[in-house]
């Protein structure tokens, strides 16, 4: 039993090994790592990629793919800044608005591809350029900035020592946990993604479910919009540009299955703390952005092609 446990859980066990390894590394590059304020505050850099990698936790265990999370984030931003800026709309009932709106635009996300039965892949491909394009027209190459002071700088709001951003997460995280590994919710998704055909005709609710998992994306994609316009005190239309990438690299890497079935919330948090630490630390020994993504793409590879060759041999 402790052995097939072992090999189930072996890619969140590589993520587990790395987290201090890479510690360990980063002290070494740069004296500065180590400080805990510094590290509390860098998470903030990276918490609205969290918050769209839980949601797309979910996305992937059932066996889809949600390409268009960041051009919703962009789109979100872009709306509910011009509601507040060109149309004087105040900024308390702008963000309610917006919020709507994310969900609004995974909504059409899931219509098309439970209603008509298209893949994912290729209708968020299209809604990804989609998005991104109706949040150009809106703004073209201008930027806005004409926020409200308690919207502006969520990152520099503490609860006590924690960053506001990280504590969101945290809650999040363990909310998405509970759902996913809890939950008669949770058994489903795992069920769309081992075999949609047997969910389907075991009674789970397939259709409804893939919609409502596309609503959820889209909400949480624009309420991660919203921070990262807060945080950047901004909103432009390119903003959040391959976000995405970063957000299916955690939950890949932090062990979901491409093709759905498998997955933990656990693993994709840590994965996140991962690659958002070892940037942190290249960053400080001016590394540069080339050079970083040549190691977190190494890195990818090599967390999810060392746990297969090892199951292959222990066949």
């Amino acid at each position: 039993m402790r052995r097939v446990l072992s090999f189930r859980y072996l890619r969140e066990l590589v993520v587990v090994i790395l987290l201090p390894l890479t510690f360990l590394i980063n002290a070494r590059l740069s004296p500065y790592f180590l400080d805990p304020a510094y590290l509390l505050s860098d998470t903030s850099q990276y918490m609205e990629a969290g918050i769209v990698a839980l949601a797309l936790t979910f996305i992937i265990i059932s066996g889809n793919i949600d390409l268009s999370v960041a051009s919703n984030m962009a789109l979100v931003a872009c709306v509910t800044a011009s509601l507040h800026a060109r149309l004087g709309m105040p900024m308390g009932a702008a963000i309610p608005i917006g919020l709507l709106l994310g969900g609004l635009l995974g909504l059409i996300n899931g219509l098309l591809i439970a209603g008509f039965r298209l893949p994912s892949l290729t209708v968020t491909l299209g809604t990804f350029a989609l998005y991104r394009g109706i949040a150009q027209i809106l703004l073209g190459d201008r930027s806005i900035s004409r926020f409200p002071e308690w919207f502006v700088g969520m990152d520099y709001r503490m609860i006590g020592p924690v960053p506001l951003p990280l504590l969101i997460f945290l809650t999040l995280a363990i909310l998405f946990a509970l759902i996913l590994h809890r939950t008669l919710v949770g058994r489903w998704l795992y069920a769309l993604g081992a075999n949609p055909t047997a969910s389907r005709l075991s009674g789970v609710p397939v259709r409804r479910v893939t919609v409502s998992l596309f609503v959820f994306s889209g909400f949480c994609a624009g309420f991660a919009g919203l921070m990262m316009a807060s945080r950047l005190n901004v909103a432009r239309y390119d903003m959040a540009m391959g976000l995405e990438l970063d957000a299916i690299t955690a939950v890949v890497l932090g062990g979901t299955d491409i093709f759905g079935g498998r997955g933990t919330i656990f693993g994709t948090a840590l994965a996140l703390f991962l690659i958002g630490i070892l940037r942190s630390g290249m960053g400080l020994a001016n590394i540069k952005i080339e050079q970083q993504l040549v190691v977190i793409g190494a890195l990818l590879i090599v967390s999810i092609a060392l746990p297969n060759l090892l199951q292959r041999r222990r066949s």
